[in-house]
Parts: C-alpha cells; structure tokens; sequence
C-alpha cells in the first residue's frame, strides 16, 4: 500500500525524523489558510505547493510550485488542484492521461535562508530479498533521478546491508554520514536522522521508503524534504492507523473491486485474462502463457474457495479489461473439489451471457473426471484440457 507524500511525513514524524513541515488541503481556501498557519509556525512567507499523487516527478509535471506569498498559494493551487498531473511515473508516462490532483500539499520553504548554502542527499530503504535482508541505499547525489546516478555514476551510490538479528548498528549510522561527506553538527543530526528513518521502517512494516531529496539545511539541520512510503499490505492487519490512510481514488478500480470480493488481482499489459489458485501456480501459468506466445493480462488468485460466485465476480474483473482476447483458468483441486470449480465456472458463463473470448479449463486434483465431464457437456464454448502443456496449445491455437 503507498501513502502520499503528507501521510508519509507524518509517519516519519511520530518516529522522530525532522520533516519538511506542512498542511494537507482540499481546495484553494484551504490552502490558503494552511499557507497562513504554516507562516504562523515557521515564520516564512514563501511556501512550496506540491500536488498528491501516487507517482515521483512531480514537479517535471508542474505539480510542484514555488510561492512567495499568499497570491502565490492561491494561484498554484488553483492551478494544481483538479489537474490531470503527467509525470514519468503515471500510467503511460508524460504522453498518458495522467492522475487526477484531489489534494496539494502547502509545505514550508525548507531552503531558506540560504538556499545554496544547502545539500541534498538521496536516502533510501528497501528490501534485498537477495541477501534477505533490509538495505539503506544512499547518495551525494540527491534530488534527481537516483536511476540516472546509478547508471552513470555507480561509485556515487552507496548501499548498508543491515542484519535482521541485529539490526541497524550505530557505527552503520555513521559510516553513511561520513561516506555522506558530512562533519560537525551535519554528521550528529544525519546520524540520528538515519537512526529514526530505519525504525520506522521496520516499526511499520514498510517495504520502501524514499527519501528524495533529503536536505542539509543552512543551519545544518537534515530534513526530509519529500518522501515515497510503500507499507506491506500483509502486515496492515497490526496498523488499522495506517490502513486507514489507504486512498483508493489512487489505485487501479478493477484492483480496488477485486479487493473488495478478497480477490488477489494486479492487472498486467497482456491479453490473456488468468484465474488460478494459488501464488505459485500462478506464476507459472503466466510463464506457460509467455511460452504460448500470449502475455498473461493479470494476476488473480481465486485462492481456496473457488465457488460459482467467486468465479463469477473473477470472470466480471478480467473481463472489464479491454485487451483480454482469451481466459486461461487453471485450478489445482486440493481443499477445493475440480467438479465445484467446474460447476461455477459453467454457471458464471450461463449467468454473464455473452462472453466473447475463448476460455480454456484445466482443472486437476481431487474429482478431475468429473470436472471434465461437466465442462465438455456444458454446451459452452469453453475448452478443457488436462496437462500444461495441452493448456499451452490451446492459449497459442485460440491466440492464432
């Protein structure tokens, strides 16, 4: 699950990591009156306007806005707010539809007074499923896209592999700082910034967290300036706070729709649909359909109770995706009996009507004859198949 940058501020704040201060809001007015109680807090008249979406690049897009004063606040809101926002990370890039801005984020001017007499960093931590273990990715080089630094300059970008049974030593804390190039007063805050970021990573089971830039301050201060979260939703269950900031305007709806029917569903940019049970079968049915010469269109586990109106609201998902041209279901029946799946999927064709793609069935395990038996005397155009690789045939025969 991803937070928007504000959420995520304030996660980091309730761990003690100094952020960028600032005041979520929903329209012009209330932007304006943030702009007033931030320059009450802070004591700057300049505030930076920074529209709310779920993708990075905000500001190549002109979602991210300098203001000097009040007529500054309300202009870029007004033009922020309600924008379809492009950037190199919405769906089809600068060229796509972009993402709607519901909300902008008026955040104090952390660069004052001085602004080259600051220094942005980039700070990452993430997951190396690799060597399992966490990871702080970190460089001088902060404020741009940290790929483009990795490919052009590797030697600038660092990495800290953190033992889980140990986790983040203080001499690890300081080796970033110093590789960093700090000193002094620099050195202590980056070391305690470091210090708190990891333990809210791991004290809300995050799987990323971006901190892009992170900035030295004139005043030598390290604040996060912005910051990308992404929290595991399997551990969302020990943080109703944080599962409460889920927004769902930000997400895919046929995703959000799957999640509501406890389907495991995340759509591809293949054409053929896929319904299975289980993670691991999963992936290999979309490694027989790449073989076939198909591209699977999704992932949806059905997952152990696949009965008709599961399966019903499972074909209703794959099918709302335009460029499905065949459904692949492969079911392997342990807990969950092949002759109800094959009845479901029999009576979820007769209850939609017209389905207009080829759907081929493997089913496997417990009553498979039987499963089979009812598909092939359906009357349905549906295909049946027994191996993998008859499975296979038909996705490329269906496909040709």
């Amino acid at each position: 699950m991803n937070l928007h940058e504000f959420q995520g501020k304030e996660l980091l704040k309730s761990y003690g990591v100094a952020i960028q201060e600032g005041i979520v809001a929903t329209t012009v007015e209330e932007a304006v009156a943030a702009y007033h109680q931030l320059r009450e807090q802070t004591g700057t008249e300049a505030a930076v306007v920074k529209a709310q979406i779920h993708a990075g690049g905000r500001g190549k897009g002109g979602g991210v806005k300098l203001a000097k004063n009040e007529a500054g606040v309300r202009e870029h809101a007004g033009n922020i707010l309600g924008m379809m926002l492009r950037t190199p990370q919405t769906p089809g890039g600068m060229e796509g539809p972009g993402k709607l801005v519901r909300k902008v984020l008026v955040a104090e001017d952390a660069y004052r007074p001085d602004f080259d007499a600051c220094k942005e960093f980039y700070v990452s931590i993430l997951t190396d499923r690799e060597r399992k273990c966490n990871v702080i990715i970190y460089s001088t080089e902060g404020g741009m896209d940290i790929e483009t630094v990795a490919e052009e300059t590797p030697h600038l970008v660092h990495k800290e592999y953190i033992d889980p049974a140990l986790g983040l030593q203080g001499f690890q804390a300081r080796k970033v700082a110093f590789n960093l190039g700090l000193g002094g007063q620099a050195f202590k805050q980056m070391v305690k910034f470091i210090s708190s970021l990891y333990k809210a990573f791991v004290g809300a089971d995050a799987t990323l967290f971006e901190i892009n830039p992170c900035l030295k301050t004139p005043d030598d201060r390290i604040v996060a300036v912005d910051c990308k979260v992404s929290l595991d939703d399997n551990a969302l269950y020990r943080h109703a706070d944080l599962a409460a900031m889920r927004d769902t305007d930000e997400e895919d709806p046929t995703e959000v729709e799957a999640k509501n029917h406890d389907l495991n569903y995340v759509k591809l940019d293949g054409n053929v649909g896929c319904m299975v049970n289980g993670a691991g079968l999963a992936m290999a049915t979309m490694d027989i359909i790449k073989l076939s010469g198909g591209e699977p269109a999704n992932f949806l586990d059905v997952g152990g109770t696949a009965d008709a109106a599961r399966v019903e609201q499972a074909f209703r998902i794959i099918l709302k995706d335009p460029a499905v041209k065949a459904i692949l279901i492969n079911i392997f029946g342990g807990i969950v009996r092949c002759d109800r799946v094959a009845q479901g999927v029999v009576d979820a064709c007769k209850n939609m009507g017209n389905i207009n793609v080829p759907i081929i069935v493997r089913l496997q395990g417990t009553n498979a004859d039987i499963a089979k038996k009812i598909i092939d005397e359906s009357g349905l155009a549906v295909h049946s198949a027994i191996l993998l690789r008859e499975a296979a045939d038909l996705v490329k025969k269906v496909l040709a």
